[in-house]
């Protein structure tokens, strides 16, 4: 039961791995006995604060910086990896970027910035570390995507839509590589306090009304996200491929609770 889920020995890569979720779910893989972890970061000081963290629980750790939407930058990342760490067994495709607006005022440029890094850098990820995945018959690629991608939300328009495509390119990588061995899942986070969404409950008042929303009544943390990436990694998801875990406290299934329904109201249990 001490590799109770496979995942003793295997090499990890997780991008956005300088802080929040990538963080979080390095440390993940390094509690379960990985047999290393790379965090790819945009930000090399805060990629090698989290390796530091991984070694710290005694499990190698390599840093590196890379913009995942330079195919180049990617490329070479991989090479990196492989010729220090070992081939990739599990990619955590985890960077992202958040810039507000309504599709009416998105500017090209912000089109492009949005779908370069949160979809487009997703598929270049996928390319140059599974394909050593599918020479090999096997792998997990685990995507991470958001609530928003299922549900439209007021000045999200260019996110939301990057993320309604990682759950296309999680499915159909799951239909082309399955075959090879390789299995494609999805995580989808909803309020969750993470560096990138920090600014959110900072506001007064935020934090209460977010969490009044869910019916676990809580904000989720960036350790339950890693939870469930791990969880998808590893051999007991062996059969488990083209899904999308929705980590959100309940909240996508409270809609009705929003209707007021007079006489089958009970607001005092609220």
């Amino acid at each position: 039961m001490s590799d109770w889920l496979g995942l003793r020995g295997k090499i990890c890569v997780v991008t956005g791995g300088g802080g929040g979720i990538g963080r979080a779910t390095g440390l993940g893989f390094a509690e379960v006995g990985a047999g290393g972890v790379a965090l790819l970061d945009t930000n090399l000081a805060n990629a090698e604060e989290s390796a530091a963290q991984v070694r710290a629980k005694g499990v190698r750790a390599m840093a590196l910086a890379c913009d995942i939407a330079d195919a180049a930058q990617v490329r070479a990342a991989a090479e990196k990896v492989a010729a220090e760490l070992g081939a990739a067994d599990v990619l955590v495709n985890n960077a992202g970027i958040l810039r507000p607006g309504a599709l009416a005022d998105v500017t090209e440029a912000e089109w492009h910035a949005l779908m370069n890094v949160n979809l487009t850098g997703y598929l270049l990820c996928a390319q140059a570390f599974g394909a050593g995945m599918r020479e090999r018959g096997r792998g997990a690629l685990i995507h991470i995507a958001s609530i928003a991608a299922s549900n439209p939300q007021p000045w999200s328009g260019a996110y939301s839509v990057s993320k309604a495509g990682v759950l296309m390119l999680s499915r159909q990588l799951a239909y082309e590589w399955g075959p090879h061995g390789v299995r494609s899942n999805v995580v989808s986070p909803a309020m969750i306090r993470t560096p990138m969404s920090e600014r959110f409950y900072t506001t007064p008042g935020v934090t209460e009304a977010r969490s009044a929303m869910a019916p676990l009544r809580a904000i989720s943390a960036p350790v339950d996200i890693a939870n469930s990436v791990v969880f998808l990694a590893s051999a007991r998801a062996s059969y488990i491929t083209g899904q999308e875990i929705l980590v959100d406290g309940g909240v996508s299934h409270a809609l009705m609770g929003l209707m007021p329904r007079p006489g089958f109201d009970n607001r005092s249990n609220a």
